[in-house]
């Protein structure tokens, strides 16, 4: 499938439900996370970075938006090109979920599957590294919902990414990788421990291998699992439940962005996490 086809099966999924309707529910919070152990493909330091976020998630009659930015500082040990300072990244990511049983009003529930849904989206992101990489990613693909407290979202996607290298050395300055399968877990569970209001939540992205990269070495399959685990603060302090939670996470990253054979292509990072729902 080539990237005209993908982005009008994206589009053609965000245009069912483009007729405004009142969302039925709705989630947004400003969120901070720290750690000093990420990587980058090609530099064998360590990398600081401190991460703010913008998250909104809601529900309508018909299914689901997600929408996440992140703003990503990273310490003197990635520079901006041209400078000494960290280099800064901002990656935008969009889903929609269309679920079906609503749809057709019918109950597509089987198992512990409460619902079937499609899902289209894109993330787009820009750094200014030397090797000022533009990701432009689309994907597809049915979603199958648990029945669980909070969610638990199993998808397998089709994807399809172009991206740039700003390095002289690279053979390609903007690519077109090979469509690739995505297989997507995300999750949110609530619980409570020892009377403590806490949750588990994260996703975790396991993608295929996509052609050869900008100096025509073959990629290999990517492993992305970032996860935290959150105490509501905000409930235990002030009784205002869901508003400020405080807790610690961990980013697991295998052969980043496909890239293997060189340092800084796995990643082990706990963090320190924060987040303000309003």
């Amino acid at each position: 499938m080539k990237l005209h086809k993908l982005a009008t099966a994206v589009a053609t999924v965000l245009a069912v439900s483009a007729p405004l309707q009142a969302a039925t529910w709705s989630d947004t919070f400003v969120g901070y996370r720290y750690g000093s152990d990420f990587t980058e493909p090609g530099n064998p330091r360590d990398v600081s970075k401190n991460i703010v976020q913008l998250t909104h998630a809601s529900g309508y009659s018909l299914g689901q938006n997600y929408f996440n930015l992140d703003v990503l500082k990273s310490g003197s040990e990635d520079p901006a090109s041209g400078s000494s300072d960290g280099a800064t990244e901002f990656y935008l990511a969009y889903r929609h979920q269309l679920h079906l049983g609503k749809v057709f009003d019918r109950d597509l529930g089987f198992g512990p599957v409460k619902e079937v849904a499609l899902t289209a989206g894109f993330d787009l992101n820009t750094k200014n590294s030397a090797f000022a990489p533009r990701k432009r990613f689309l994907a597809v693909g049915p979603t199958l919902k648990f029945d669980v407290p909070g969610f638990l979202d199993l998808s397998l996607f089709y994807a399809y990414e172009n991206n740039h290298c700003g390095l002289a050395v690279c053979s390609h300055n903007d690519l077109s990788f090979d469509p690739y399968y995505q297989i997507n877990l995300a999750w949110g569970l609530p619980f409570e421990a020892a009377g403590l209001p806490m949750k588990f939540q994260g996703f975790t992205n396991y993608n295929g291998a996509k052609g050869k990269d900008y100096f025509n070495n073959e990629t290999k399959p990517e492993h992305l699992l970032r996860t935290s685990l959150m105490l509501d603060v905000g409930q235990l302090a002030f009784n205002k439940k869901n508003t400020f939670w405080v807790g610690v996470g961990y980013e697991y990253w295998r052969n980043k962005y496909g890239n293997h054979g060189k340092p800084g292509v796995d990643t082990d990072a706990p963090t320190l996490n924060v987040e303000w729902h309003f």
